[in-house]
Formats: structure tokens, sequence, C-alpha cells
């Protein structure tokens, strides 16, 4: 609170003993049909000083707003760029990882291959930052592409022209080159990166909300309440008696009607934050999802040489017989081209953690701070009254500021939210107008809620496909019933339908080159020494 000067200069201390003085005829009081906000009685106080001291506690009112706010606003400003800065750290680890890994395991090859995973990496990061990506069809479109290059490695004999590797890559389903590990991470990708996305997308409304709405300015009738409250005890001769708490409370209630009136869709909001917060430390967190990501592509990667024979002689069926490369190429370029020198792999060289946590603790600490933040905006008046440097406390209830005089606060307690002011003794209330700003922010809660209860069921709310298929598709969750609660439903946009004309093929016999043989040996080397995690 301010330092409190009124009559002139006097601090309240010194306008006590001023009316000490006075009283024995030293001091001339105003007879105070003058003001407008105090009551009418003896008083030190001018029309002007009134007009000041309103301005005085409309900026009091704000500094207390502010300061009572400052911890559910600095948790989401703070909780956001902790995630953010995790969710993004981790990404990068994670491509590093499988660079560095690739580089030593297959050497040349990826080198020459890697475009097709940076911009598998491109995409995930342009998704979480918020870019309109399908999530399952760049999945799909990520290893038809390492299809058509692996296709092509296996079977260096040959010369396939850009019509023919298109042809290849509709038999990414069909033949399942890569064995289930496609389908296995695009149900673990899709429902980690909907959540850690739609997550951080809720810390950052929390935060905008939050900030928009402790800057609310009060109303005519509000400040007038506050003067009232603040400043008429020194008016008065009053300086040491503090409001009283049922007076402040209701005073409050009234400047802060609107800003109750959030207190319903905020709570939800909470809810639905904790939810995926819940998500957050499943099985499907994006964590346990993208730190081992480089050994479950480097395991489609050996299914595909474990199955180059049978792949290779359905694509030959299906897309015809490839013409035969030129004479100066052949199968024993490729495997010279390889890097069969394997480093053993140093856990200690790949952090555990990014952003120098962990996602386990970081989900604990949010879940603590937003539990607190519940009901933030209906308990505001409550928690701004319960200052001392405010009011008498709810102890004291006989020698307190009762906006007359000091005495025992009467009326009644108003409720919360705008509609139960009607009938405020202190805030003169046009409940017919609710605040169009704080309606605003009640609809982006609304939204986010929306959208967060989706993320929770592994639904993106952009991207939902009309498929039937239990493994998801757009961005959907990719999970069967048994799995996946269903506790919400909601309407959600529809992603363009996956591509579904896929060509019925027949296998035949043809011999493959087994020039890549060494990425087998590679793997089986990479495999005993990093297990799955």
């Amino acid at each position: 609170m301010l330092s409190k000067k009124i009559c002139g200069t006097q601090t309240p201390k010194q306008l006590k003993y001023s009316y000490s003085n006075r009283s024995k005829g030293k001091g001339g009081e105003y007879f105070g049909e003058h003001l407008r906000i105090c009551p009418q009685e003896y008083t030190c106080c001018t029309s002007e000083m009134e007009d000041k001291l309103s301005q005085q506690s409309k900026l009091e009112f704000e500094n207390l707003v502010e300061e009572t706010s400052h911890f559910v606003r600095t948790t989401f400003v703070s909780r956001h760029k902790k995630f953010d800065e995790f969710f993004r750290e981790l990404l990068e680890n994670a491509e590093r990882s499988l660079n560095d890994m690739f580089v030593r395991t297959y050497g040349t090859l990826y080198m020459q291959n890697s475009e097709v995973f940076q911009d598998l990496f491109t995409e995930l990061k342009r998704y979480y930052t918020g870019g309109n990506v399908n999530l399952e069809e760049m999945l799909n479109d990520f290893w038809a592409r390492l299809l058509e290059r692996m296709f092509q490695l296996i079977n260096p004999q040959y010369h396939f022209t850009e019509d023919y590797l298109e042809c290849v890559s509709k038999y990414t389903d069909q033949l399942k080159p890569f064995g289930d590990v496609p389908r296995k991470l695009k149900v673990q990708v899709t429902r980690a990166f909907i959540a850690a996305r739609t997550f951080v997308q809720g810390l950052t409304v929390g935060r905008e909300v939050a900030n928009r709405v402790s800057k609310v300015s009060p109303t005519p009738g509000c400040i007038r309440a506050l003067m009232k409250m603040l400043y008429c005890p020194y008016c008065r001769g009053l300086p040491t008696v503090k409001p009283c708490n049922n007076y402040c409370l209701n005073v409050m209630k009234g400047c802060l009607a609107n800003q109750a009136d959030l207190d319903t869709e905020w709570n939800l909001f909470i809810d639905a934050m904790l939810l995926v917060a819940e998500r957050l430390e499943g099985p499907f967190n994006i964590e346990s999802v993208m730190d081992p990501i480089d050994v479950k592509i480097s395991e489609a990667i050996m299914n595909m040489q474990e199955n180059s024979m049978q792949v290779s002689a359905k694509v030959f069926q299906g897309c015809g017989q490839p013409k035969p490369a030129p004479a100066l190429r052949s199968s024993r370029s490729v495997a010279e081209n390889f890097n069969t020198r394997f480093r053993p792999y140093n856990p200690e060289e790949r952090p555990t953690t990014a952003a120098g946590t962990s996602l386990d603790r970081l989900v604990t600490d949010i879940k603590e701070k937003l539990k607190l933040s519940k009901k933030f905006w209906s308990t505001f008046p409550y928690t701004i009254c319960k200052d001392e440097r405010v009011t008498a406390g709810s102890s004291n209830e006989e020698d307190c500021w009762n906006g007359h005089t000091k005495a025992r606060y009467l009326p009644e307690i108003m409720n919360d939210g705008l509609t139960n002011q009607i009938n405020n003794p202190e805030v003169d209330v046009d409940i017919t107008r609710p605040d169009t700003f704080i309606r605003q922010q009640i609809m982006a809660l609304r939204v986010m809620t929306n959208k967060l209860k989706n993320a929770y069921n592994g639904n993106d709310v952009n991207f939902q496909d009309t498929s039937d298929e239990t493994s998801g598709s757009g961005s959907g969750s990719g999970c069967t019933d048994d799995i996946c609660p269903t506790e919400f439903d909601f309407i959600m946009t529809e992603a363009p339908p996956v591509d579904s004309d896929r060509r019925e093929v027949e296998a035949s016999a043809t011999q493959p080159s087994q020039s890549l043989q060494t990425l087998f040996f590679a793997f089986i080397s990479l495999v005993l020494q990093r297990q799955w995690r």
C-alpha cells in the first residue's frame, strides 16, 4: 500500500495528532456537506482532496489486484517457458542423437539420404510450434520416402524412374516392409505430440487470460466504493481504523464481479489441463517416445533388410520389371560405400533430460501449481481482504471502519458473480452490462478447454479423419478402446482423407541384390548395446 497523506501533507500519524489538537480548539474542521463520497460530517477533506484520493484509491486497488494475482500469472508464465524449452530441446536432442548414431552405424549411405530424416524432425518441430501439420499423413510420407530410398539401395542393379518409385511407395501399407514399427510409432508420436503441443498451448492461454483479466480497470462505482473504504476513515479523523473484513468483501465482490464470472470456465480449464498433464506422465509421453526414436527407426530398417527379397518380388510384380542400371553401376559400389565401422555406444554421450530437468519433475510441479490456482477468481476478494494492510481482519468485527464510523459492519455478504451484485450495498453495479473483455476471455478458455479434452482422448481438433480404423488417421489417437478412455465426445474438424487407393499385388520369386546385408550386422551390434527404453 502506498503511504497515505491526508489533509495537506500530514501522514496518518500527524493527522491523528491534528485531530487531537482540534478537539481542544486548536484546529478547524469543515462540515462535510461538500463531500460527495465520504460521510457528510466534520472532516478535514475538501472536494478536491476527495477527487485526488479517489484516483489514489484506484491506483492502490490496481496494485492490490496485480500483487494478489502475481502467483497465478507467474505460474503460467514461468511454466510455459520451462515446458517450451524442454520440448524444443528434447526434439533437438533426439535429432542430434539419431544423426550421430546413423552416421556411425550406416555411414555414407545415411549421409546421402539424411534429408529424409531431417525433414521428419522439421515437420515434428513445425507441428509442435503450431504449424498446420497432419501428423499421421506426415509419418506415412516419411515411411514411403524411406521405402523408396531403401528399395533403390537393395536393388542397385536396376534404374528406377520417379514414376516407378511413386508406385513403390504405394505398397508401404500392404507389404509392411518395416514390420510393425511404423504403426507403433504412429500411435506413440501422434498421442505424445498432441498432448505436448496442446498442453503448452493451454499454458499460453492461461498466461494470457490471467494477465489480461488482472489489468481490467475499475468502474466509476467501484472507485467511489474504494475511496470510501480506504480513505474516508482518514477524512473522518480515524486514521488507525481499518475497514471491516465483511465490508471489504462486499466492495471487492462488487469491483471484481466480472472477474468472478470467469471462475466456472477457469476451473473447467484447470481440470482439463490436469487431465492432459496425466497424458504427459503416461506411456505415450513425449520424452519416452522421442528419446529412443533412433533405435526404433533403425529397427525398421533392419526389418526392411530381412524382408528385402519378398518386398522386391511383390513390387516388381505390381509395378513391373525395372530397367537394368548402366554397366558402371554394380551392387559392389553400394557395399563399398557402406561404413561398417561402429563405435560402441556410450550412454553418457546423450543427456537423459532436456532443459536441465525431466518431464516427470516438470509435470509434478505444474500439477501442484494448477491445483492451487483453481477457484482463484471467485476467491479473489477473500484473498485481498485477508491482507492485514487492507482490513482489520475477520477476528476484529467491532473496532473497524464500516463505511460510516468505527463499528460492526451489518449488511450481509453478497454472493459471487455479476448478477448477485444487484443489491450490493457498497458498489453500484450494472448487472445488465457484462464486461465484454472478460466475456472474450471466458470464450478463449472455453475453446482451449475443448482442445485439451480432445487431446486427452488423443484427438487433434484440427485433424480428425473419417476412418474407422482403431489405429487412427489424421492426427487421431491410433489406440484401441481398451487403451484410450473416451470420457469426452466433441465435434472435430475433419482432415483430408488419407489416400486409400492401394493396389493389390501378388508375390513372385525375383532375387534382389544382397549388397546391403552388412546393414543387418550393423544393427545387431546396435541392438546389443542399446535396449528399448
